[in-house]
């Protein structure tokens, strides 16, 4: 009788366990004190829509295009007399060579309001080169808006639009430093056209660098973004902006990027109050750590930002940095490559002086660098983009890389790396080849070299002197 019993109360406990787990179950996970929200899993996320849409709206942008009046120029090229545009003749002499057409082009975005005197944040690609930006909110009206300033650099604008009638809905600017990867997000705005969509997922990644540009540090999300979605908020539980939507993967499925709304509020204050945004400059050339660098440096681990130029009478020239030291703090906080350097540099005050460790000869030494302002001149002066449409990559004949490569010369830029199928690759470069000259004009190190691209005039060839082993010879590319 006793087993009896002992066997009917385990059954009895099973069931009521089974019980509470289905229960459970079926609401999604641990039951908290409001009712419309489990803890980990909202039932709905229909409250927290209703919360944002006000404050998210739709922008129709106008801009004109120039057409040619030989639709074939766009493929063979500018000019008449081309030997490239067969047709260049037969419009001259038949259609009277006709001019030049404008056309009007229209395009989609979205925006968030921030202020309730009508400012909005969305993407600089959304509203350049516009002639006429209108705002569209989620109640119909429908207004014209002016740009405040505009960043392309990190793709952000600031746009502004007047309702004299009733402050405006808003939405504040989160702390997107504390998102962590599986945290919910609502991603809303306007794809294809289809107004007010509200798409929902995760935060797959953060400090994403996805090769942008230099400020690279998007918050990945697969949140379905589409067309259209561009400057749109992405918004955590609490409806708070932690991201503006930006870039998709095209093909990819659950691949969207958002620019972080810590960078935002420094990027919109800016607009704000200046219609630009001002960078801080130190004055060197970097390039990623390898394993294979660090090896050859005595690192037990790939880190920091190796200088591979320091550019003369510069801040960092000033406080004593040379080629070949690893940068790994900045201002107290921690480089760990190359792509987080320019970012930190660029937000800190113009002006201020800031402590900076490198690693020099296995060894940490502190620094102090005064942080100059970024011009036009110091980037055109500094920059490798040119170098990157051919294809290769270079770096300065840092000692590491010498011993590295077997060589024994100290004029000249070195080749790191050809990209298959590139322009480079075609004309024959290979690592470690030395480019001594560019359009006749010798080449000593690394600013002398992005000087010289600079001066290269687009569509022209360009005349390398290559040194390879003991051999010198010239190649030529034409840039794209």
């Amino acid at each position: 009788m006793q087993k009896k019993w002992r066997l009917a109360g385990i059954l009895a406990g099973v069931a009521l366990i089974a019980g509470l787990v289905f229960s459970l179950a079926g609401q999604g996970g641990c039951a908290s004190k409001d009712s419309h929200e489990v803890v980990g899993f909202p039932q709905s996320f229909a409250d927290l829509a209703d919360k944002v849409k006000p404050a998210v709206v739709n922008i129709s942008t106008t801009s004109t295009l120039k057409v040619p009046g030989n639709p074939f120029r766009q493929f063979f090229g500018e000019g008449g007399g081309n030997r490239l545009d067969p047709f260049d003749d037969f419009f001259k002499h038949f259609f009277n060579q006709q001019p030049d057409r404008e056309m009007k082009q229209k395009s989609l975005g979205s925006g968030v309001i921030i202020s309730q005197d009508g400012e909005i944040i969305t993407n600089n690609h959304v509203v350049e080169n516009a002639d006429e930006i209108k705002v569209k909110l989620s109640d119909g009206r429908e207004f014209k808006a002016k740009v405040i300033g505009r960043d392309p650099k990190t793709d952000l604008a600031l746009i502004k639009i007047s309702s004299p009638f009733e402050k405006l809905p808003i939405l504040a600017l989160g702390d997107s430093d504390k998102m962590r990867v599986g945290d919910w997000v609502l991603a809303v705005g306007n794809p294809f056209g289809l107004e007010q969509t509200v798409t929902q997922g995760i935060i797959s990644a953060t400090g994403r660098v996805i090769g942008s540009g230099p400020y690279d540090n998007f918050l990945q999300t697969d949140a379905p973004i589409n067309p259209g979605n561009s400057g749109g908020p992405l918004v955590n539980l609490k409806g708070e902006v932690i991201g503006i939507n930006t870039a998709i993967v095209p093909g990819g499925q659950g691949l969207g990027f958002a620019i972080p709304a810590s960078l935002a509020k420094s990027i919109t204050t800016q607009l704000r109050e200046k219609g630009k945004v001002v960078r801080g400059w130190i004055g060197v050339s970097i390039q990623n750590v390898t394993p294979e660098l660090a090896k050859s440096f005595g690192m037990k681990d790939a880190r920091g930002a190796l200088v591979s130029d320091v550019v003369r009478d510069s801040p960092s020239a000033k406080a004593g940095l040379v080629t070949g030291d690893i940068i790994v703090s900045f201002n107290g906080k921690k480089v760990a490559n190359s792509t987080d350097l320019p970012r930190l540099v660029a937000e800190t005050a113009i002006g201020s002086s800031v402590p900076l460790v490198v690693l020099r000869d296995n060894k940490e030494r502190s620094f102090t660098v005064k942080v100059e302002e970024l011009t036009e001149e110091r980037i055109a002066s500094q920059s490798n983009q040119p170098l990157q449409s051919f294809g290769m990559k270079v770096g300065a004949l840092t000692p590491q890389l010498r011993q590295q490569y077997g060589i024994n010369d100290k004029n000249g830029v070195i080749v790191q790396g050809v990209e298959p199928g590139s322009l480079a690759d075609a004309a024959g470069m290979q690592t470690g080849d030395i480019i001594k000259e560019v359009n006749r004009t010798k080449i000593d190190g690394l600013n002398a070299y992005n000087a010289a691209m600079a001066k290269a005039g687009a569509g022209q060839p360009l005349l390398l002197l290559i040194k390879r082993n003991r051999q010198t010879f010239f190649v030529t590319m034409e840039r794209q």
